[in-house]
């Protein structure tokens, strides 16, 4: 019953990000983009940024925009980290599951999985108003990557160094082990299965949130992009290596200086 929500809710919303997330733009991937069904009646010329051999086009932001923006990275970071988050809930539920049977305060998976959803909606939230503050600044082109080589080699870096920090490993070490982190974390009852939800959440936030920054990088809606970074997250959790998240900082921080030095 769980896998089958939880594998539901990511079917869902990798289905929503396919579609274009609301934006009627699901030909936004590494080919370019298709515009053939884009309204552009709330859409303002950009300067100096072509794209794709067409009139370059940016968003006019408001109230509503934004909250389209927020609900497509919402569901975007449930589409790449839930993959990875699900041993944690599965084993949440079956841990649960037993001390119900033996009679003790159960709480409902839902609601850890909910603490781990708000975690990452509070991320949104922050990552929405630095998309808005980077695009007035003219750092994100219209497909909504980044337009600088300055910006987008600082970022690389950026998430290379973060890739070798103590803070890294400790955060990705709590994401590794699920039962490691039920045994030294667990509460019982709702209040407590909400606030696992989000302890488990913020995990999982300091070990990937760089990563996810790279998205401004390669392309917020370019789907090659997400995918390959929702992919490298899952490998960096399953497969217990310290080295995995070492070589690609390493990587990450020369392919930033290449990028600033030769203009690769």
């Amino acid at each position: 019953m769980v896998f089958a929500g939880l594998a539901g809710v990511i079917c869902l919303s990798w289905l929503y990000i396919l579609a274009g997330a609301g934006m009627d733009m699901s030909g936004m991937d590494m080919s370019g983009v298709d515009t053939s069904g884009v309204d552009t009646s709330d859409l303002v010329p950009t300067t100096g940024t072509p794209l794709a051999g067409m009139m370059a086009l940016r968003a006019a932001w408001s109230p509503s925009y934004f909250l389209l923006m927020l609900l497509m990275w919402w569901v975007m970071m449930l589409a790449m980290m839930l993959p990875s988050a699900a041993p944690m809930i599965l084993l949440y539920a079956t841990v649960n599951r037993s001390k119900r049977e033996r009679g003790n305060p159960f709480a409902p998976t839902g609601i850890f999985g909910a603490g781990y959803v708000i975690a990452w909606g509070a991320f949104s939230f922050i990552a929405t108003l630095l998309q808005w503050s980077l695009e007035e600044a003219a750092l994100l082109s219209p497909m909504m990557e980044s337009s600088s080589l300055w910006f987008g080699a600082a970022l690389l870096i950026a998430a290379g160094i973060y890739q070798l920090t103590p803070l890294k490993q400790a955060c990705l070490k709590n994401c590794q082990s699920p039962l490691g982190f039920l045994m030294h974390h667990w509460r019982p009852g709702r209040q407590g299965a909400l606030i696992m939800g989000l302890e488990h959440g913020a995990y999982c936030l300091g070990c990937c949130w760089v990563l996810m920054g790279l998205l401004f990088f390669g392309g917020v809606m370019n789907l090659l992009w997400i995918a390959g970074l929702a992919v490298f997250v899952m490998i960096e959790k399953i497969v217990i290596n310290p080295w995995i998240s070492r070589y690609s900082g390493l990587i990450l921080i020369l392919w930033g200086a290449g990028l600033a030095v030769l203009g690769l």
